[in-house]
């Protein structure tokens, strides 16, 4: 019998046509003998849209609101085999979903409600990859209440870091609330930026030199596979939310131009990494390389990275011999393993 599949997209955060677009791809790519697959929209509100609507919102590749609310439409899903999570960012990627699906009792593509809550949250990340090891640059965290009642303590962070740094919200995706900063009259607004979006935020030390941008790709369970590693070029000063969604502002290259020594310790670290988080499924783990000094730190991951037909996690599997068919239909069949 087939398998019922509901693939959910959209969602609420700055990935929200992204995500469109990915369910675009991943529905004529799954295959049709094997899999009856229901797509469902949730809005930008956060509300489940019917089926009609949701039709219309593939098409115009966007919904802003409308729909049901996620709690009262959960119980209309029980009869799926399998849940495809395709949401990005906040109330979607960061274990929310993933917790509302297991108290569903619905197995789901990705990483449980650990390995995305942690994931997603860059500070929680670095805790835990720097227990297992794992080389990042410096960082500090601060909070709103700090920021709101000791603000020149949270200035000292920044000065222990030193200038320019970065300053990151904790828990968004796509770039959103980063800012560079390069110098002490610049802090204060990217600090506001930041906190006003998220409630801990992140200072973190730049590299010295501009680093090459490593991206590989995991896939599996238990026992991970490595892709490839590819790298993205632009001329941006940091892959901020207009260089990723600006056609012809960023490049891929597949495989990067590397030594086979740093290749294999970019895919041994992304390997560990994915562990380390208790991460499913898949993953794309991203690293700066520092070439003058051969000097690894891994960014971030992201365990539902974008996944239309030409972005980076697809394209690294491609290389590996794995067509787009061939490793959605893969992530269906980890998502149904018994772990």
């Amino acid at each position: 019998m087939k398998k019922r599949i509901l693939l959910l997209a959209g969602g609420q955060s700055g990935e929200h046509e992204v995500s469109l677009m990915s369910a675009r791809g991943v529905l004529a790519a799954l295959p049709r003998d094997r899999f009856e697959v229901t797509p469902l929209v949730i809005s930008r509100q956060g509300r489940w849209l019917p089926p009609s609507d949701t039709v219309r919102a593939l098409e115009q590749g966007r919904a802003e609101g409308g729909g049901e609310s996620l709690l009262k439409r959960v119980a209309s899903v029980s009869g799926f085999d399998l849940v495809f999570p395709l949401l990005h960012g906040p109330n979607g990627e960061d274990g929310t979903v993933q917790g509302l699906l297991t108290l569903a009792g619905l197995p789901y593509v990705g990483s449980g409600v650990l390995g995305s809550a942690v994931s997603m949250d860059k500070a929680m990340t670095k805790s835990v990859l720097e227990s297992a090891g794992i080389p990042q640059v410096p960082s500090r965290l601060a909070t709103r209440k700090q920021w709101r009642e000791q603000p020149e303590a949270v200035r000292d962070l920044a000065a222990d870091l030193g200038l320019p740094l970065f300053v990151k919200p904790a828990n968004m995706g796509s770039s959103v609330g980063i800012s560079k900063v390069r110098s002490e009259m610049e802090l204060d607004a990217a600090l506001d930026l930041a906190f006003s979006l998220d409630r801990r935020v992140v200072l973190e030390a730049m590299t010295a030199g501009k680093p090459r941008e490593l991206e590989v790709g995991i896939l599996g369970n238990d026992a991970p596979l490595a892709s490839p590693v590819g790298e993205l070029r632009f001329d941006a000063d940091f892959y901020d939310y207009q260089t990723k969604y600006t056609e012809g502002r960023a490049s891929m290259h597949i495989p990067a131009d590397l030594p086979k020594a740093v290749a294999e310790q970019v895919r041994d670290l992304a390997l560990q990494a994915f562990r380390a988080l208790d991460c499913a499924g898949l993953a794309r783990v991203d690293f700066f390389y520092l070439e003058d000094s051969g000097e690894l730190y891994l960014n971030e991951v992201n365990t539902m990275p974008g996944f239309t037909p030409t972005s980076m996690y697809p394209k690294l599997w491609e290389a590996a011999g794995w067509s787009y068919s061939a490793l959605v239909t893969r992530l269906v069949e980890l998502g149904l393993e018994e772990r």
